[in-house]
């Protein structure tokens, strides 16, 4: 492997050294909690029109005797920057170093994405980022403060709610988005299951494939499905448990039915056509969701009940799968790592937002975090970024641990959009124009670079 990697290293990819913080077994100690971070009716931004269902940050903290690990689950749209402020106050502030500590954005379309660093956002965008910053401390704040022995154990379920959305489409003969029943996509569903030694709930961490934007457009506060989900199962147990979301890898994951979500796009994409503020589709698109435009009340109900049975599906898997998780372990090594790699980039000089192929030239490398954290025998792997479902499950079958996920758009926010398999880059859909990436590292890189993690990890 070492010969194999170090070829890679010379044609494409440039490894910085990461953080690691190597423990010993010992008794396990975990709490969780959650904040609500819904903004009031008067503090939401100006492409909003209203609350249909409320946002929050999740938190688990889990310790032993020699180390301490923090898994937060935010619904809202954090970029590099708050990753980087957050990690730097849980450090401070909890003693829990940053590559311990997994920060997991819901990537709900129809929250409120915080800004980038450096960019002008209207007063109430930054309100909110203030006040999610505040309650991510506070969420590990009472996460730690309800710290007691406990045990922790790994299953998988499978659900079919969610579809490959690269597809030639039937009339035009063009790479879209639509749904591929015969293309690549992981229907399992990841279950870490955390109670108290006598088996009481403390917290649920799940992760599934599957794009949350079902409410895309429709000028609403959302959690998505991911945030119907965590609330059902939350309520089950009548809210004595904590219930987290990380997406997997769902770059090419839509959910199997986004006809609700087309429906309402299209009202607000022809008005934004029509207007002129937009001279195509692909603007109509990132214009639309600020239009103010009247929509079939009727429509927007149907969009409305899709997340709820999404949710209300995974919910029930998420449920079936901790039934049958009885393996648990109360003793275990705590250990997290970050590391990156660095691939050749590229800026498009054409536009079309899919169908055709692009042009590009030669840009900047584009460097891409990995992330690793050990929970006794449960493998988290980190990236942070948008990856296609192949990387994933390649990651999965060539990993020497049976307990592993991927969290993707995980601890920070890379500047390379989208990340298709390597297979993928021929397929002229919107992710692989859009990508920065140059064919040909990135899936490589990023399971050869996660594949060491874990084995390093092992000593």
């Amino acid at each position: 492997m070492k010969k194999c990697l170090t070829v890679i290293l010379l044609s494409f990819l440039i490894f910085t050294p990461g953080f690691s913080q190597a423990t010993e077994s010992s008794a396990f100690r975990a709490g969780a909690s959650r904040v609500d971070i819904t903004p009031a009716p008067g503090d939401l931004p100006s492409n909003i029109t209203g609350i249909h269902d409320n946002l929050y940050v999740r938190a688990l903290v889990i310790e032993n005797r020699s180390a301490k690990a923090a898994l937060v689950s935010v619904d809202a749209g954090a970029q590099e920057a708050h990753w980087k402020k957050y990690t730097e106050l849980i450090e401070k502030e909890f003693g829990i170093p940053v590559s311990n500590v997994f920060i997991s954005p819901s990537h709900s379309h129809s929250s409120i994405f915080l800004p980038r660093e450096g960019s002008s956002a209207e007063p109430k965008i930054e309100l909110f980022a203030s006040k999610t910053e505040k309650a991510v401390i506070e969420a590990v704040r009472k996460a730690s403060a309800q710290l007691q022995p406990a045990r922790i154990g790994f299953g998988t379920g499978t659900c079919y709610l969610n579809i490959n959305r690269d597809v030639i489409d039937p009339e035009t003969r063009l790479w879209s988005q639509g749904p591929n029943y015969e293309g690549t996509s992981d229907k399992t569903v990841a279950v870490v299951k955390v109670e108290t030694v006598s088996g009481e709930p403390i917290a649920v961490y799940y992760n599934y494939a599957m794009h949350p934007n079902t409410m895309f457009m429709s000028g609403v506060i959302s959690g998505d499905f991911p945030g119907i989900a965590s609330r059902y199962v939350e309520e089950y147990y009548d809210d004595k448990l904590v219930a987290l979301w990380s997406m997997g890898a769902a770059g090419d994951q839509n959910p199997i039915s986004v006809r609700p979500m087309m429906d309402v796009g299209k009202f607000r994409t022809d008005a934004a056509l029509a207007s002129g503020k937009a001279k195509d589709q692909s603007e109509a698109i990132m214009l639309g969701s600020s239009m103010d435009v009247k929509i079939d009340p009727k429509i927007l109900a149907r969009q409305s009940q899709m997340i709820f049975s999404l949710g209300q599906i995974l919910g029930e898997e998420i449920l079936r799968v901790m039934d049958l998780t009885t393996k648990m372990n109360t003793t275990g090594r705590i250990y997290g790592s970050q590391d990156y790699v660095t691939c050749p980039g590229r800026t498009r000089t054409n536009t079309g937002r899919e169908g055709a192929p692009g042009t590009y030239v030669d840009g900047d490398p584009v460097t891409i975090r990995l992330s690793l954290l050990k929970l006794g025998d449960i493998t988290f792997t980190g990236v942070n970024a948008e990856v296609y479902s192949l990387i994933a499950q390649r990651l999965k079958t060539e990993s020497t641990v049976n307990h592993i996920l991927l969290a993707t758009t995980t601890n920070g926010s890379a500047n390379s959009g989208y990340i298709p398999s390597d297979d993928s880059f021929v397929r002229y859909t919107f992710q692989v124009l859009s990508s920065r990436l140059q064919p040909g590292c990135a899936e490589g890189a990023i399971v050869n670079g996660l594949l060491e993690m874990i084995e390093k990890a092992k000593n």
